[in-house]
């Protein structure tokens, strides 16, 4: 076990891929005021807008308005925006944008990459070779995410190796950063430090990142799994929203305010404040006419309404 991580840093995924795949139109102003609240909060990282063909993923087409709109309290708090991109149409919109990074994704599995975008894993990624080109002479940061790395609903299982393999590729080729996604959530804490144990090989571990899906109730076992290896960045979804439309029963990722309460339970700081980050996650929930999916969020809830009633 390596020594833990004293400060992780938290990559708010809420706005993008937990927005995503929401059948109901969100507005680009319910999704800017989610952002300004999460950085109110403390996150100082957000995945803001997503810049795919808005004929497939129609929820996230208003990218530009949104980020143009939170631009300026991005910058007063230095907080980074970053957008998914899936080819040079995208990266000339993010560019246009002004994001501060862009986000790139490949699979684990051949068939979800062939479910998902149409093409091997091979040929995804040589898809990206001219978009990190560009976003580097740009001056842009490039994070790359890898799906399916604890299992695949199509194939089953996923050898740690064949991780390994496509996330070192990708960190060859300029991602400062590689996020390593449970898609179907999966994964367990011995799996998933035997995955990472075979990124490690090839990739420097504070070049690695945790994005867990809670399925089966083992995202927050699967973070702990990963900090004990040392990982100190983890991608969180504020109320715990989200999912894969390719990945058949998959649920929401894990919750931002599980994995800030966990940490801090640990004695690893975040830099956020946990009521805060719970009233934006009650924000969107409220707007999605919903009910949390943070255990964590949840018990605030509960713990004020106790206070209310013993002061009444």
């Amino acid at each position: 076990m390596n020594e833990l991580p004293k400060r992780v840093r938290i990559v708010e995924v809420g706005p993008r891929d937990g927005l995503q795949n929401e059948p109901s139109h969100v507005s680009a102003d319910v999704k800017a005021e989610l952002i300004e609240r999460l950085i109110d909060a403390g996150v100082r990282y957000v995945e803001a807008a997503s810049f795919v063909s808005p004929k497939w993923v129609p929820q996230m087409a208003d990218g530009a308005q949104v980020l143009e709109r939170v631009r300026d309290k991005a910058r007063a708090t230095r907080t980074t925006l970053a957008a998914l991109v899936p080819n040079m149409k995208g990266l000339d919109a993010a560019l246009a944008s002004h994001v501060d990074e862009i986000a790139v994704f490949a699979a684990a599995s051949e068939s979800f990459s062939q479910k998902n975008i149409n093409c091997s894993i091979d040929e995804s990624i040589a898809r990206f070779e001219p978009v990190i080109v560009a976003a580097r002479e740009a001056n842009v940061r490039i994070r790359g995410y890898v799906s399916c790395v604890l299992g695949c609903p199509f194939e089953g299982e996923i050898a740690p190796q064949a991780v390994a393999r496509v996330a070192k590729t990708l960190f060859d080729m300029g991602c400062y950063e590689i996020s390593l996604g449970d898609t179907i959530g999966a994964g367990t804490p011995r799996k998933t430090q035997a995955m990472l144990d075979a990124c490690i090989e090839h990739i420097p571990v504070d070049a690695l990142a945790g994005h867990f899906h809670d399925t089966w109730g083992m995202a927050a076992a699967n973070v702990h799994a990963a900090l004990q290896r040392g990982v100190a960045v983890f991608d969180g979804s504020v109320s715990g929203i989200g999912g894969c439309p390719y990945s058949p029963g998959a649920t929401g990722n894990a919750a931002t305010e599980d994995i800030v309460y966990l940490c801090e339970g640990m004695g690893i700081e975040t830099g956020i404040d946990l009521n805060g980050l719970a009233q934006a996650g009650a924000f969107i929930s409220t707007a999605l006419k919903r009910e949390t999916s943070s255990r964590v969020a949840r018990a605030l809830e509960a713990k004020r309404q106790r206070q209310e009633k013993q002061c009444i």
